[in-house]
Parts: C-alpha cells; structure tokens; sequence
C-alpha cells in the first residue's frame, strides 16, 4: 500500500462517511486500515470509528466537520502517514486455550462430516492456523477472524441457535470465531474458551483489537475445568 491507493470517500449520513480501501480482503488492506484508524482516532470531534475487512465508517461530530471539512481531515490524515508504515511492525499475538468435543462443541461431528474430515482432522487444522482479526463487530468483543483453511469451509447453520454459551469457538464460511457473550448466533460451534474476551472494567473491553494474530491452542477438558470453563449453556 501506498499514498497512490487512497481509499474512495462517501457520506452515508450528514454525521457519517465510508472509507472504501479496496474490493478484495487481504492482510495489506487490513493493515492499511488499521493505521488510517489509528491516525484518524487523535482527531477532535470523531466520534467513533468502525473498521472492518475492506471499509472503514467514520462518524463525526457535524459540529466539527461538514462533508467537504470530513474529507479534507481524512485526507490530510493519510498523507501525514508515513508509508513505510503501512505494514504492521508489531502485530500482537493472541493466543486463546480451547477444549474442543462434542460435550462443548455440538457440530463439530456435523462440520467433520461435511469437510470429510475426522473430528482430529478437524481441531488440527483448526488450532494449526493463524487467524487475523480483521473487524469487531455483531456484539461487543466479537472478532471476525480470518481465514480458515479451505479444509474447515463450512455454511453456517440453516437454523441459527437462540441461545449460544459464552465462549463457544465456531466456525462459518472462511471464518472462525468466539462468542464473547451469550447471544443468538447461527456459526458451527466446535468448542469452547474459558477465557473471558470481555472485560467491561478495561479501556480496550475485549481482549482481541483488529489488526491481532490469534492463534488457538487445544487443552483437555480437565484443563478447561480447572481454567475455569463451564460445561453447561445448551
């Protein structure tokens, strides 16, 4: 990436506009969003800020900006960023303890089956892969991580879950997940984390920011227990 792929700029609301960076998810588009984010977040009278795998939603104060002032700070924003930054130099690593099986992950023999993969195969190739967190979003903490191996394709479910417990590891199209709270969802639940992705008492709240390699490492269901899993929630 560089200063000649300045992303397309449209207004979706006299408060909001969208930053188009490109038509295709890549970890160099990724990267590029999250130091437009970054730069972007020490402006006054931005509101907030919504990265996601290609786009990024700027809401702003219409106190402080109207369209053409919007646009002339993003611009001015992305030409004081230095290109060579463009790549992340200290991309963080998360690494998230998941006990995988039926008793906490209730597709995973559906998901084996339909990649004509062993239940093993299924967790290897899972746990093998490092995923990057390329939008937050659906609920607070809830990190869209991609992307899984062709092996692991799976639609998600045609009927979604009302009720799916806090931490479940799941899986959907080219992408992996964790639920962070206890919401409807209709991903493949695989197994589950007891480690908490929220915590409403810190600055960042959830454990995974865009930008972050995740990796999934499997424990035991003894492990899990003692970590301070819980069984139940189905």
């Amino acid at each position: 990436m560089s200063h000649d792929n300045f992303p397309n700029l449209a207004m979706v609301s006299n408060q909001a506009c969208l930053l188009t960076f490109s038509q295709v998810i890549s970890e160099a588009t990724s990267n590029y969003i999250v130091q437009v984010t970054q730069h972007l977040s020490t402006l006054a009278g931005i509101v907030d800020l919504v990265p996601s795998y290609t786009t990024l939603l700027v809401v702003f104060n219409d106190d402080d900006y109207d369209r053409f002032a919007i646009f002339k700070a993003i611009n001015q924003a992305i030409d004081a960023i230095d290109p060579n930054d463009f790549s992340l130099k200290d991309q963080r690593e998360v690494v998230i303890p998941v006990y995988y099986g039926k008793e906490v992950g209730p597709d995973i023999e559906d998901v084996a089956k339909h990649c004509k993969l062993s239940v093993d195969e299924v967790i290897k190739h899972h746990h093998e892969t490092t995923y990057r967190a390329y939008a937050i979003g659906f609920t607070p903490g809830f990190a869209f991580l991609g992307n899984t191996p062709e092996e692991l394709h799976v639609p998600r479910k045609t009927t979604p879950r009302l009720k799916v417990p806090i931490g479940s590891v799941a899986l959907a199209e080219n992408q992996t997940a964790v639920y962070p709270s206890v919401t409807p969802g209709g991903w493949q639940i695989i197994g589950r984390t007891p480690v908490n992705l929220i915590d409403w008492g810190s600055e960042n709240l959830a454990l995974i920011a865009i930008g972050d390699s995740v990796r999934f490492e499997p424990i035991s269901r003894d492990e899990f227990l003692v970590l301070g899993g819980q069984l139940d929630g189905f």
